[in-house]
């Protein structure tokens, strides 16, 4: 509904809402044989907790399915709904194939493009290793519904970021999307208001300790991912995390540690050197009676605001604490923010460490970490 209120044109409903709307009334027809076909066992349209096969196979009878592999191609949109944005877009990658090497990421290593480049030189950025783009074409655009198919029997999968998977011709409608998602797409106003509590008791605690030295109550953070992850080269003892960790933190300082290790011992190495240790449930009084399900998320808000973190590699909870991190540099132009790199490592596997102190373009595979296309010199439109 927020979303709805603050730009015109988007109209976001529950898939029962949909299915009442158009699936009851006869509005969706097979894209084959054009006969109207209702929703799935007895015209059901709430399907929560419910086996999921059959609605998927309905909306993939009633509506477009793009044949995009997403590792192949990038997908595309023109300036506008015009034809000849198709075949501009189509020309330009025409343009990169018969270069003698195809661009790959690591030629942009530390070298990021300004975001208002021709687009040539912008999907030459973003192709992260494929090979063609994918058009938003006119039977997509005047498509009735889209459905985006996941399904590992034809390893069809989205588990990719949103960024790594647009290209715009217009340079100002790629970055509009990008603060779309930043803006709109983000934890409840609740949960922001109960972490900066939780970000200003931290700071006291941290000012507390050396208001000389340290007035503006900096702390440094660390996500350590255990439990059940299945990257095992992550799955590393304390000691390794400190020696890798202690000449990026601040010396005797207070350390906020995010993590689902529920033996607290295990970090005993960081409080015999000194270290100031502290976890979220140190503070329960300031988020008492929050549903459980919502501590990650607190985790994740309180850690962004630290003046050094150290994630997991691999783990997706790590990438979108840089990611926010990359929103509030950008937005108060910090440290890095030209280039979209941050105070920010990780503690393995050791070719890894040093992983954010590089600008990368987004590369495969993509859930490894996020990257700077997604927060980097995105309010430049606004000056437009």
């Amino acid at each position: 509904e927020a979303m709805a209120a603050k730009h015109d044109g988007i109209n976001i409903i529950s898939m029962e809402e949909f299915l009442k709307q158009e699936g009851l009334t006869a509005k969706l027809k097979h894209t084959q044989t054009g006969k109207v076909i209702f929703p799935p066992e007895n015209n059901k349209t709430k399907w929560d907790n419910e086996n999921l096969t059959p609605l998927w196979e309905y909306l993939r009878q009633v509506g477009v399915v793009p044949d995009w592999n997403l590792d192949a191609c990038l997908p595309a949109f023109s300036e506008n709904s015009d034809p000849a944005g198709l075949k501009r877009l189509k020309k330009i990658m025409d343009e990169i194939k018969a270069m003698p090497k195809m661009p790959k990421p690591v030629d942009y290593k530390g070298k990021p493009i300004p975001v208002d480049s021709p687009p040539i030189e912008r999907l030459k950025e973003s192709l992260a290793d494929r090979k063609d783009v994918c058009l938003y074409d006119k039977s997509l655009q005047n498509s009735k519904l889209i459905h985006f198919k996941v399904d590992h029997k034809d390893s069809s999968r989205l588990l990719i970021h949103f960024y790594s998977v647009m290209f715009f011709e217009d340079w100002r409608q790629d970055l509009f999307y990008k603060r779309f998602v930043r803006d709109n797409i983000r934890y409840t106003d609740q949960l922001i208001c109960t972490a900066a509590k939780l970000v200003e008791a931290i700071r006291e605690r941290a000012r507390a300790r050396d208001p000389v030295n340290n007035p503006n109550g900096e702390f440094d953070a660390l996500h350590v991912r255990r439990g059940d992850f299945q990257y095992k080269l992550t799955r590393v003892k304390a000691e390794v995390i400190y020696d890798v960790s202690k000449k990026n933190l601040k010396k005797n300082g207070t350390l906020y540690i995010a993590t689902d290790e529920r033996d607290k011992t295990f970090f005993k190495v960081f409080t015999e050197n000194k270290f100031d240790v502290c976890y979220l449930d140190d503070f329960e009084h300031l988020y008492k009676g929050l549903d459980k399900h919502f501590m990650g998320m607190l985790d994740q808000l309180v850690v962004y605001k630290s003046r050094v973190f150290v994630g997991t590699w691999w783990s997706t909870f790590s990438g979108y604490i840089n990611r926010l991190k990359g929103y509030f540099i950008t937005k108060y132009e910090l440290e890095g923010y030209e280039n979209g790199t941050m105070k920010s490592w990780y503690f393995a596997p050791e070719e890894r460490i040093d992983e954010m102190q590089y600008y990368w373009p987004s590369r495969p595979p993509y859930y490894m970490r996020e990257f700077p296309t997604a927060w980097r010199d995105i309010d430049k439109a606004y000056m437009y």
